[in-house]
């Protein structure tokens, strides 16, 4: 037995969800490869004294759901599937499904019909339970990082099983630093953006809710973003691999998008009013991760990264606005990605990825490894 996998199993029980006798505890996959783990989950569960229940899911049958389902039967679908999630204390999700693009020829109407349909359960899950979500290493995951099998699971322990305790702690000064600010500038190559994150809180993730983890969120001022960004990084949306993406905003909404499918993306943003605004601006810490791999739980939490994430805020960092979509987009600014700032009421506070106040150098990748 891997001893890496029942470390992790135990950390996603008791530090992810602090899972506490006499709670419900979902545990949802998908993908054999994730078997292991999820029997591993299922046993801390019951060690915590605690009553886990399972949920298969397969993109295959997803897909031929989403080409055929009506109205009617995606409103029923919803209430039965959070008729169950009003019934949890706690959600662990584990994914290792074979194929990161088995939804890429499902026509965009009929994804957001399904999206609109079911954002309540994710809603729902995300406010009201304990929660967490973690890729498996698969060796899907392993081509899409151009690793080795062994080497992306070598990979993959080190950046789940970090002392996320440590990390938690240094993201504090983060916290304190942004709920203090009114103003953000951010400078890159293609990208001049400034807004304001006033009176919005600002959330730490060390490790509670996404496995990996390793950022700490908040919002902008709903209709207080404008300028242009360009993002460096590729985006798998909906089954789409997204690269080249550019957005121009004028007080708050996406009025210029453009990408490898510019049609496409356009039509994503038009999938309700929120979709043009942003939800959330968050700065990634992970030291382990250092590359993007087309996978959004890792690549949101790339060291000397941002995301801007078109769509949804959450409740705990919550802007006004709502939408189906949430789609975090990822911005790397260490200099080997070519670099950028990010400026906090005209105090520069992170040059080329790093952290240059002495507050926040706790943060940068050397200290926390």
């Amino acid at each position: 037995m891997d001893n890496r996998i029942e470390l992790l199993a135990k950390n996603l029980v008791n530090y992810s969800c602090s899972v506490r006798a006499g709670e419900r505890v979902l545990v949802s996959y998908e993908g054999a490869d994730a078997k292991p783990l999820v029997l591993a989950v299922i046993r801390q569960v019951y060690a915590a004294g605690a009553s886990p229940y399972a949920e298969i899911r397969d993109s295959q049958i997803t897909r031929q759901i989403m080409l055929g389902a009506s109205e009617e039967q995606l409103a029923f679908t919803k209430e039965i599937s959070l008729a169950e999630m009003r019934g949890m204390n706690a959600f662990i999700a584990v994914r290792a499904g074979d194929n990161a693009s088995e939804l890429s020829d499902v026509p965009p109407e009929r994804m957001n019909l399904y999206n609109k349909a079911l954002r309540p359960v994710q809603d729902y899950r995300v406010n009201h339970t304990k929660w967490v979500v973690l890729r498996y290493p698969t060796p899907s995951m392993a081509q899409l990082a151009g690793m080795s099998q062994e080497r992306f699971a070598d990979f993959y322990f080190d950046v789940c099983n970090l002392d996320y305790g440590k990390m938690s702690a240094a993201m504090d000064a983060l916290v304190t630093r942004m709920q203090a600010a009114d103003r953000v500038h951010i400078i890159g190559p293609g990208t001049d953006l400034t807004f304001s994150i006033k009176g919005i809180p600002a959330i730490k993730c060390g490790g509670e809710k996404n496995i990996p983890d390793g950022e700490v969120y908040t919002a902008p001022v709903k209709d207080s973003v404008n300028g242009v960004i360009s993002y460096n990084t590729v985006s798998e949306e909906q089954g789409f691999t997204y690269d080249n993406i550019v957005f121009e905003f004028k007080d708050g909404k996406i009025v210029r998008a453009a990408a490898n499918n510019t049609e496409r993306i356009n039509a994503l943003l038009d999938t309700d009013e929120g979709a043009r605004y942003v939800g959330e601006f968050s700065f990634g810490v992970n030291p382990y991760i250092l590359h993007p791999m087309k996978d959004t739980l890792f690549d949101e939490k790339i060291a000397g990264s941002f995301h801007f994430t078109p769509g949804a805020s959450y409740e705990d960092a919550f802007n006004g606005n709502k939408s189906a979509v949430h789609w975090d987009l990822v911005s790397i600014q260490r200099a080997d990605y070519g670099g950028g700032e990010i400026w906090l009421d005209d105090e520069l506070v992170r040059k080329d990825g790093i952290f240059v106040t002495p507050e926040l150098a706790g943060l940068n990748p050397e200290n926390l490894k």
